[in-house]
């Protein structure tokens, strides 16, 4: 039986494992949402994980590093602003909510916005979410184009293109790409220098290359164009990868789970046979030495019994002798009493 509750108890830490990789810590609002300017929004972030002792908000403009928003205590509903976004950013705190909410929206907000949590002395962060702030009329004219689809078999490479025309502004013009859809988002920066004019940038197609595709690099790429302080996106390209592992996964988790219950079961039983054989032997060797001991006893009286000839004796003795003889306790002994006709 023991190698039955080693194989349990392995299976049971491999279930456990699983489970931790299932279960992300922190979930927020992710991909690009877009708002214009003067409104509100809101970027969600969850966080059930018992552990975790700190949340914070965190923007990266593009070509930036990251910047803290806020920070708080997970048991304290009260959030730390950062003197920068006092004015029009609010947290909204909760047991395992973090909200973060951004008043009277500028142009200057346009960035992406990361909630983090700490968890024994380690950093997590969520996907990310772009938030594009969009003016009623733009002041720059900028056209961004990119295929919509492309669809792919694992280990195959891609060359996504955009191309993009803007005007010739003051500042500098950067084309980035973002991914959305993958298991952290990536923001991808080319600058379109080679493609500049002294007036404008015309039919500047730039390319993303990705080479080996996985399910992990399925998603939605946007072609942006960073140009005279605002930012213009394509309508983006969807990456779609055949026989995505994602969709695989679970039906071979669940062929999986079925084998190893199947397994389990004939060890059991197996287990169980095991030991009704084992009683089975047990009882008839225990009834096989008493047979064998009686056998052994009684061998050397019953040897060549089929050639001896039995007789019957009177013999004559005195009363005397006889009453002594009765008083003793007899014990008879048989052994194979056959009898034969000639």
């Amino acid at each position: 039986m023991m190698p039955i509750c080693l194989f349990l108890v392995l299976l049971s830490e491999i279930c456990q494992v699983q489970t931790v990789e299932k279960t992300p810590a922190i979930t927020q609002s992710s991909g690009v949402i877009t708002a214009k300017v003067g409104g509100n929004v809101t970027l969600e972030c969850f966080c059930r994980n018992d552990a975790v002792t700190f949340l914070s908000w965190y923007q990266q403009r593009l070509g930036g590093k990251p910047l803290i928003i806020s920070t708080r205590m997970k048991h304290n509903k009260k959030a730390t602003i950062s003197p920068a976004y006092i004015e029009r950013f609010q947290v909204q705190s909760g047991e395992s909510i973090n909200h973060l909410t951004i008043l009277n929206l500028r142009p200057v907000d346009s960035a992406t916005y990361y909630c983090g949590i700490l968890e024994f002395n380690a950093i997590e962060f969520g996907q990310g979410a772009f938030l594009n702030v969009k003016t009623s009329l733009s002041n720059i004219h900028a056209v961004v184009r990119q295929p919509l689809l492309e669809l792919l078999r694992p280990g195959e490479s891609v060359n996504l293109s955009c191309t993009v025309y803007a005007e010739k502004c003051a500042g500098e013009q950067s084309v980035y790409w973002f991914r959305h859809g993958a298991a952290q988002p990536a923001v991808m920066y080319r600058n379109v220098e080679q493609c500049m004019t002294d007036s404008h940038i015309e039919n500047c197609t730039l390319n993303l290359v990705i080479k080996s595709v996985n399910a992990s690099d399925a998603g939605m790429y946007y072609c942006a164009l960073a140009s005279c302080g605002e930012i213009v996106f394509g309508n983006g390209t969807r990456v779609e990868v055949a026989g995505d592992s994602a969709k695989v996964r679970p039906i071979l988790a669940y062929c999986l789970s079925g084998a190893l219950a199947v397994s389990i079961i004939l060890l059991l039983v197996l287990a169980f046979t095991l030991y009704k054989l084992k009683t089975q032997i047990c009882s008839v060797c225990k009834g096989s030495i008493s047979h064998l001991t009686c056998s052994a006893a009684s061998e050397p009286m019953s040897q060549d019994a089929d050639l001896l000839h039995y007789a019957a004796l009177s013999l004559n003795r005195t009363s005397e002798r006889h009453r002594q003889e009765e008083s003793v306790d007899s014990v008879c002994v048989y052994s194979r009493v056959r009898s034969r006709k000639e």
